[in-house]
């Protein structure tokens, strides 16, 4: 069989692949786009977009319940039909998806491929019976839920952060086997839809790679909803109990009994089955392919981007990487990746805003830095809202007023950081965020305020 030609193939239509067969199909080439899944990857299907959805519904259940605090009077107790969540959730991911298949399909120069796509040589790709071709080919294939093997995990029905998304009914109590990001989301998500929910994280202490006052600051707000929290955990194993699940995870306390577990245990990329070895693509130990820093693999013509690649974990890392990928390839714009700024959110309630180093990193470095910090109770805007946990913190190098890190917990902290974020980026001394006039009353107008009062970081 002979291949078919193509000026570019692109493996996976997630958040860098379907724009990147944009930008090539733009600029005149013949785009092979192939997905063995669902258009537009983690994001839309199973991860930002549907979970986000999902705390939305988790926030109006919470606010309903704490009516009274702002004198509005809700007669009856506040109720969650589960199924109608799903459903509202579903309707959003899939019109997202939609849209991106409606896209592609109006790509004049481009053919979507769906099927499972494997490497025969280092520039042919073969889709089932069609064997493709292409000079320059570039994988976004994302990542999957890590399932480690402890003792007892496959003799349950386990969750993942995927499969939770096509569960149709409330658990009614949900056990969460890691400490991170997604697992707090959906820990805190089904508290608030009104199921039991225990945490257990083998660290000394949940999100550990957040300074210590904000893993504890994230600990108290979960705990301040009910949520059983258990860190330090000692060799976890599961066992069935009945119709329930028991999960032990320390020799001096009893076991989580409940009815659903969700492991939330890190993430593997998509490219163990790539057949990357026939293309003599390197990868490392933990299966993420290597890159430079524009994202061109260890063969010429071939290119990594998003969660294959290590060097991110979000969508807006993955976008990033397309942006880097089209500016060098088509716009004689050498960006790379070291360019960017470390930034992301923990989307529990209220979230957190993180950018630049923690204090933890700043300490490590050895440079003389300041700081600054707020409790929520002390914004105006926070305590309107009646949402006063958390706090916000800002990091500057003492000897050059370089702004090194911020992080926002509290209403709005994922917004909030961009006034921070945007700054780090123009290369803007801390000076300029304590000269700025924000907008009263909000949360980020005390960023310059909290500019103006640093102190030397012990």
């Amino acid at each position: 069989m002979s291949a078919k030609a193509f000026d570019a193939i692109v493996i996976g239509a997630g958040q860098a692949g379907t724009p990147l067969a944009g930008r090539l199909n733009a600029a005149g080439m013949s785009v092979a786009l192939i997905e063995r899944n669902l258009i537009g990857g983690t994001c839309v299907n199973t991860g930002c977009i549907p979970t986000k959805t999902m705390v939305a519904s988790a926030y109006a259940a919470h606010l309903a319940r704490r009516a009274a605090d702002y004198g509005v009077t809700v007669s009856g107790l506040v109720g969650v039909d589960y199924k109608a969540i799903k459903a509202r959730k579903d309707k959003v991911s899939g019109a997202s998806r939609t849209g991106l298949e409606t896209w592609i399909a109006g790509m004049e120069k481009c053919t979507l491929y769906r099927g499972h796509a494997r490497f025969e040589s280092a520039n042919t790709v073969r889709v089932g019976d069609e064997l493709l071709t292409a000079p320059k080919i570039f994988l976004n294939t994302g990542g999957r839920a890590s399932v480690p093997d402890l003792p007892g995990v496959h003799d349950i029905p386990y969750l993942t952060n995927s499969s939770m998304m096509d569960l149709d009914v409330l658990p009614s109590h949900l056990i969460v086997v890691g400490g991170s990001y997604i697992s707090l989301e959906f820990a805190q998500m089904f508290r608030r839809f009104g199921s039991e929910v225990t945490v257990i994280e083998k660290a000394p202490r949940l999100t550990g790679r957040e300074d210590e006052d904000t893993s504890a600051a994230i600990q108290s707000i979960l705990e301040n909803e009910g949520i059983i929290v258990h860190v330090g955990a000692g060799d976890i194993a599961f066992a069935r109990k009945g119709n329930e699940i028991a999960v032990t995870f320390s020799a001096d306390k009893p076991p989580a009994v409940g009815s659903h577990v969700l492991l939330a245990l890190g993430r593997v990329p998509n490219t163990d089955d790539l057949g990357l070895d026939k293309a003599g693509v390197e990868v490392d130990q933990r299966g993420f392919i290597v890159v430079d820093d524009q994202l061109r693999t260890s063969v010429p013509g071939i290119w990594a981007m998003g969660d294959c690649n290590g060097k991110g974990a979000f969508t807006h890392t993955s976008y990033n990487d397309f942006e880097i990928v089209a500016a060098n390839l088509l716009d004689n714009d050498p960006r790379k990746v070291t360019d960017r700024i470390e930034a992301y959110a923990l989307y529990i309630d209220p979230p957190l805003g993180r950018c630049g180093m923690t204090e933890a990193a700043v300490k490590k470095s050895g440079r003389r830095a300041l700081v600054g910090q707020r409790p929520m109770t002390r914004v105006g805007r926070a305590v309107e809202k009646g949402e006063t946990q958390g706090f916000m913190k800002i990091l500057a190098d003492a000897d050059t007023g370089e702004i090194l890190g911020c992080a926002v917990l509290g209403p709005g902290g994922d917004e909030a950081i961009h006034c921070v974020l945007d700054l780090m980026y123009a290369k803007a001394p801390i000076s300029t965020l304590a000269r700025a006039m924000h907008i009263h009353p909000n949360v980020s107008e005390l960023l310059p305020t909290i500019a103006q009062e640093l102190k030397p970081l012990d």
